[in-house]
C-alpha cells in the first residue's frame, strides 16, 4: 500500500519546491492536507502524480484537480492570510478549498455539479461552506479577497472579477487551449490589472467558454 505521508513529502520536495513554490505556509499546507481523500474512490494512488486529474460532471464539462505544482503556484499568487475571504470556483471534491482553509482562509467552495458538491461537503467536513450553483453566478458573501478558478477560462472572467473587493486577487488559467497561461488579476477600484505568470493548461469550464462566431 502506498505510504501517503511519504508521497506528500515527495510531492512538496520534488514537485513544489522545484517549481518556484517558496512560501513556507503554502508548502506546509500541501504537506498537511491529504490529497488522496479528495479523489474518487479507487484513484487514491494517483493523487500525487505530477498531472491534473479530471472528473466527469453532468453536462458541465470535466472538472479538474490541477497538478500539485500548478495549484501550489496559483495558491501562492493569491497570498492567503488568516481571515482572507476566498472563493474556490469549480471546487470538485474540495481539495483546493481544504488547502485555502489550512492557510486560514474563510472559504466558499462553488461547484455546479450536485454530486461533486455533495462529495466536497462530505470531505471538507464540519464548517465547510459549499455552494451548488452556476460557476459564473454571484455568490452570497461577496466581495471576496481572493478567487481561485480551477479550470481554464477562454476569456477574461468579468463575472468573477466583479465579485472581488478592492485590492482583491483572482488567479485562473486564461486563454485558448494551447496558449493558455496562469494569469493573476488584481482589482484597483473599477480597473483590473492582469499579469501572466506561467504557461499551463486545464480543461475549459463551459461557464466561461467563448461564444462561437458565425460560420459562412
Amino acid at each position: 500500500m502506498l505510504d501517503y505521508a511519504q508521497a506528500r513529502r515527495l510531492m512538496v520536495d520534488c514537485q513544489l519546491r522545484t517549481f518556484d513554490v517558496n512560501d513556507n505556509a503554502v508548502l506546509d499546507a500541501f504537506d498537511a492536507v491529504p490529497r488522496e481523500r479528495f479523489v474518487p474512490a479507487g484513484r487514491e494512488n494517483f493523487a500525487y502524480i505530477d498531472q491534473a486529474l479530471t472528473f466527469a460532471t453532468e453536462g458541465d464539462g470535466p472538472r479538474v484537480m490541477p497538478a500539485p505544482m500548478i495549484l501550489a503556484r496559483m495558491v501562492q499568487a493569491l497570498k492567503i492570510q488568516p481571515g482572507t475571504r476566498a472563493l474556490d470556483v469549480g471546487a470538485g471534491y474540495g481539495y483546493a478549498a481544504a488547502i485555502l482553509r489550512r492557510l486560514g482562509g474563510e472559504v466558499v467552495a462553488l461547484e455546479s455539479d450536485a454530486a461533486l458538491a455533495g462529495a466536497a461537503r462530505e470531505r471538507l467536513g464540519e464548517g465547510a461552506e459549499v455552494v451548488q450553483g452556476g460557476l459564473a453566478d454571484a455568490v452570497a458573501g461577496e466581495p471576496f479577497d481572493a478567487i481561485l478558478v480551477e479550470g481554464r477560462v477562454e476569456t477574461r472572467p468579468q463575472a468573477l472579477l466583479d465579485q472581488l473587493r478592492d485590492d482583491g486577487r483572482l488567479v485562473c488559467v486564461l486563454g485558448p487551449d494551447r496558449n493558455a497561461k496562469v494569469t493573476l488579476f488584481v482589482r484597483a477600484g473599477d480597473a483590473f490589472g492582469a499579469r501572466p505568470l506561467f504557461d499551463a493548461n486545464l480543461p475549459a469550464l463551459k461557464a466561461f467558454a467563448t461564444e462561437p462566431g458565425f460560420a459562412f
